[in-house]
């Protein structure tokens, strides 16, 4: 399973990106100490692996918690990285797979975190859930078009080229 993620910085309104590993991360702080660890006035990580899913976390001062959202919570059944950050997210809930095989995924596929994620940068919570609902539309389409708004569409793509 592969994923692709970056942190996103802005500071004096330029906008730089670095590619980073998640390996290590075992919680939803860890995700938060990768943000960390790039300078800038707003930190924006995004996730994407195997065109499943987008995640958003974000840091802007650095003591603030990191604020995150998933597009899909399915995602938090098959990924684990997905899961570790579905973790901390009150909206998920206690839901639990049962022992029978034919029970349905421990997790909605609704889209759960914070809408308001991105709301600053461009993005309002109606359009990125929208996003998220509408067929067809890949996690990647998602991460583009929040870093398009925001006018950091273009070191994006310098690192997934």
């Amino acid at each position: 399973m592969t994923y692709f993620a970056a942190v996103l910085t802005r500071a004096r309104d330029r906008w730089h990106a670095v590619e980073v590993t998640l390996d290590d991360c075992e919680s939803l702080a860890d995700l938060g100490d990768i943000a960390r660890d790039v300078p800038g006035d707003v930190r924006l990580l995004v996730v994407e692996q195997d065109d499943e899913y987008a995640a958003l976390i974000r840091i802007d001062d650095d003591d603030d918690e990191p604020r995150a959202f998933l597009s899909d919570g399915h995602a938090a059944d098959a990924y684990p990285l997905a899961a570790v950050i579905a973790e901390e997210l009150a909206e998920i809930g206690e839901d639990e797979l049962s022992d029978d095989e034919d029970a349905p995924p421990a997790h909605d596929s609704a889209p759960f975190g914070d809408p308001d994620i991105a709301e600053d940068l461009g993005t309002s919570a109606a359009d990125l859930l929208g996003m998220c609902a509408h067929e067809g539309t890949l996690p990647m389409d998602v991460i583009v078009a929040v870093c398009e708004k925001a006018g950091c569409a273009d070191p994006l793509e310098v690192l997934r080229a």
